[in-house]
């Protein structure tokens, strides 16, 4: 155990964590993404059992987001909805990222577009988010001394 760590952060997760350098991604997706064919080789981690919320909490409060970018947060979107539209898992999503990082920060990536950037993430995190597009892209960025 460590002192002041979200117990969810297993070993394996935080070694990917750790080995992420600026404007890596870390792909955040849910139960239905097909994690396993998309990393072709590349660290997945399950977590299994909890939901997009919880892990995304998890994950940010020790991974720094890219400032040097717009968006370093990026969605899928709904197939055949609006861009704009959002279920009510990214809405959760967005609330997390807004009470921890601010505002504006998400942006949206189309279904296929979402896949490509999934297949360059640096690692793939997969949860037990059983509601469909539960799926993230994040950026990491630096921390200033």
């Amino acid at each position: 155990m460590l002192k002041n760590i979200d117990p969810l952060l297993n070993a394996d997760l935080l070694h990917v964590l750790r080995a992420m350098g600026h404007g890596d991604e870390l792909a955040l997706v849910d139960c239905n993404f097909p994690a396993i064919s998309m990393a072709m080789g590349k660290p997945v981690i399950r977590l299994d059992g909890v939901g997009t919320a919880r892990a995304g909490e998890a994950i940010l409060s020790v991974l720094p987001l890219d400032t040097f970018v717009e968006k370093p947060v990026q969605r899928m979107e709904m197939v055949d909805r609006p861009a704009s539209e959002m279920p009510a898992v990214q809405l959760e999503f967005e609330a997390l990222l807004k009470s921890t990082n601010g505002e504006g920060l998400m942006g949206s990536l189309e279904r296929f577009a979402f896949y490509e950037a999934a297949r360059n993430a640096f690692a793939i995190v997969i949860t037990g988010e059983s509601r469909g597009y539960g799926c993230f892209m994040l950026k990491k960025g630096v921390i200033f001394s």
